[in-house]
């Protein structure tokens, strides 16, 4: 089969298209024909080992020191069961699923196996039947990151939240679930952005390239820094500083997030209920995945960048 080898640690250009061995599902597991993937900011920073240096050593403990231990990345899958081992019930050959593979990886490629209950290892759903392949892809990450973070902060109904990085993967999604959970939500994304923002429902928009987008004085119950800490900024300061006198900070580094079947069921209700919209950036192939990786680095994508993988006979 094709698959995308990281080969060492380093630039997109380490990342190179190769023929591997067809993976075969253990009793527990599932063998996923995938038709889509995502690049996410997490796969850059996992390629690139770009943490500071005592995160970055202990990152490289766990997933290898000059090179992955497991050499196909990939977080985001969307394809259809192929096998099943003999101990699995939840899902038949034939099934369309999405999901998040966690420290499994393994999707930027034509077939990878994953287990059939939720774990670190990755968690699984039955694919929303309302939208394709690809914008399937564009959802288990932001679902994964920002449902964690969202109940950490305990949001509640009637709440004022306030997402910082509102236009990207996390922030796309986290602006829709807090509106799921009735609070009164504001964003926070460049000029060119808001409009996206609004359309998915938030409340209030805030423009970080003006000086007084806070001038205001409003506060917040909860904000979520949907960007992370490796990007600071005096607004990032502020925005923390907005909160109410029990408000919650978080960050979407302030812990690796549990995964959770329940978060993409979720998700696939609201998505065939229109409640929910995927949001994609760019589509790529796998045959460009570095130049996706190119574009991910540069951190200004809206929404998702999602990656097709043919077969030859996908119908």
């Amino acid at each position: 089969m094709k698959a995308v080898v990281c080969t060492k640690y380093g630039p997109p250009e380490v990342l190179q298209l190769r023929e591997v061995a067809k993976p075969t599902p253990k009793n527990k597991e599932v063998l996923i024909r995938i038709y889509a993937t995502a690049v996410t900011a997490s796969d850059c920073i996992i390629r690139g080992a770009k943490l500071a240096l005592v995160p970055g050593l202990l990152m490289r403990v766990v997933l290898g020191f000059t090179k992955p231990r497991k050499p196909i990345l990939g977080l985001v899958v969307a394809g259809d069961i192929e096998a099943v081992g003999k101990e699995v019930t939840r899902f038949s050959p034939g099934d369309p699923v999405y999901g998040f593979t966690g420290f499994g990886f393994g999707s930027y490629a034509q077939y990878t196996c994953m287990p059939d209950e939720e774990s670190m290892r990755g968690c699984l759903a039955s694919k929303p039947v309302t939208i394709s392949y690809e914008k399937a892809a564009a959802v288990p990450y932001g679902a994964m990151l920002a449902m964690h973070f969202l109940k950490r902060g305990n949001i509640q109904p009637g709440q004022k939240v306030l997402i910082y990085g509102a236009s990207g993967a996390v922030g796309t999604t986290a602006v829709q679930i807090a509106k799921y959970y009735k609070a009164e939500v504001a964003g926070v994304c460049s000029t060119t952005n808001l409009d996206l923002v609004k359309s998915l429902g938030a409340d209030n928009v805030l423009d970080y390239t003006r000086q007084d987008c806070l001038a205001g004085g409003e506060r917040y119950d909860l904000v979520l820094d949907a960007v992370g800490k490796r990007k600071s900024s005096k607004l990032k300061l502020r925005c923390r500083n907005a909160l109410t006198a029990n408000g919650k900070y978080i960050s979407v580094d302030d812990a690796v997030p549990k995964l959770r079947v329940e978060y993409l069921v979720l998700l696939k209700e609201l998505i065939e209920t229109g409640r929910f919209k995927p949001v994609i950036d760019r589509i790529y192939p796998l045959e460009q995945l570095v130049d996706a990786h190119r574009y991910v680095d540069m951190g200004h994508k809206r929404g998702n960048v999602v990656v097709t993988v043919e077969h030859g006979n996908k119908t």
